[in-house]
């Protein structure tokens, strides 16, 4: 399918099978379509709305596109947010990332600067003295020595450039928003993935089932985060072993009282590495709720706990305990060890 008849097919409200998104996003790709013809396929696509099978072909590509990473480990977590709900909160997928390396399991991190908010994962790691311009073969190093590692999206995922200016030119969300978590480039198969609206919780599941995910849980809270809120209950949807399911996770079931965003709302990168820090330490405060509740669920998607709660409990020892603080000055410094040489 050529751009041309991508652009009319979508702009009439039909959808496109896997085939022919696969040869639309492979023009897109490879640079062989237009900044125009690419800015009125991703605007006529959100107005019709991504579908499943689109998202799908989309993220095949993408990742065939990706500079991979390779790791020692078959079981590769990933704790990533699509964005978008501009709700400015200090970085809690990854501290969560964090969490889940101290507790023992191989993370994957995916992420870039801000966008819609005020720090970026890339943002606040590099705040914190993590090299975030690794290649590809010196972060699967890392993940292997570290047990954590930062992929940092434009250094894996350079194809996309071709879509940058009509992204920013277009200024609304585009399938590229979703694309992100589904495009891990050390191909992380469990996660815990938050989306800022719930009317994605079941596409985007369905499509980590199509891609290969084990255990994968979408999180969207009631008050837009994409998330696991404090402040209120948070809808989710399951896919696990080629099931779907949902359920609501509210925080008062797991000890922590709904508590008000304001303060851990950040402005900058150095804020955001200070709640962090005195998170992963041990602080007890709405950060540390925050970072606790949702590592409860990485750990559960993850497959070491056989719930949430048993998810959280675990958590909390590990922030206790100062793990994770000491895995983030681990990880800075074995990435700065490259720039050494």
């Amino acid at each position: 399918m050529d751009m041309h008849s991508a652009i009319r097919s979508v702009a009439r409200g039909l959808d496109l099978d896997q085939e022919q998104m696969n040869s639309v996003m492979r023009i897109v790709m490879q640079g062989d379509a237009t900044p125009a013809q690419i800015g009125a396929f991703l605007t006529a696509l959100h107005i019709k709305g991504e579908t499943v099978d689109e998202l799908t072909a989309a993220a095949i590509v993408m990742r065939e596109f990706a500079a991979a990473v390779s790791v020692r480990s078959d079981k590769v977590v990933d704790t990533v947010g699509t964005g978008g709900d501009a709700a400015g909160l200090f970085n809690v997928s990854t501290a969560c990332a964090l969490v889940a390396a101290a507790a023992g399991i191989t993370v994957a991190k995916h992420g870039n600067r801000a966008a819609t908010g005020k720090s970026g994962s890339a943002d606040v790691l590099e705040a914190a003295g993590v090299d975030i311009g690794l290649t590809a073969d010196q972060v699967g190093e890392t993940i292997d020595h570290v047990g954590i590692g930062f992929m940092f999206a434009p250094t894996h995922h350079g194809a996309t450039r071709h879509a940058v200016g009509p992204r920013r030119e277009i200024g609304i969300r585009t399938i590229f928003n979703l694309l992100g978590p589904l495009t891990n480039p050390a191909a992380a198969r469990w996660q815990l993935v938050g989306v800022y609206e719930q009317r994605w919780l079941r596409p985007l599941a369905e499509v980590f089932g199509n891609l290969g995910s084990i255990h994968t849980l979408v999180v969207s809270s009631f008050d837009g985060l994409d998330e696991i809120s404090i402040a209120d209950s948070t809808a989710v949807c399951e896919f696990y072993k080629g099931e779907l399911s949902e359920f609501l996770i509210s925080p008062e079931d797991y000890g922590i009282e709904r508590q008000e965003l304001s303060s851990i709302k950040v402005e900058n990168a150095s804020e955001s590495l200070s709640l962090i820090r005195g998170a992963l330490s041990g602080e007890k405060g709405p950060a540390y709720d925050m970072v606790a509740l949702n590592a409860g669920a990485t750990l559960y998607a993850a497959d070491v706990v056989i719930s949430v709660g048993d998810g959280v409990d675990r958590a909390r020892a590990v922030l206790d305990a100062g793990d994770a603080v000491t895995k983030l000055e681990e990880l800075a410094a074995y990435t700065q060890r490259f720039g050494q040489g």
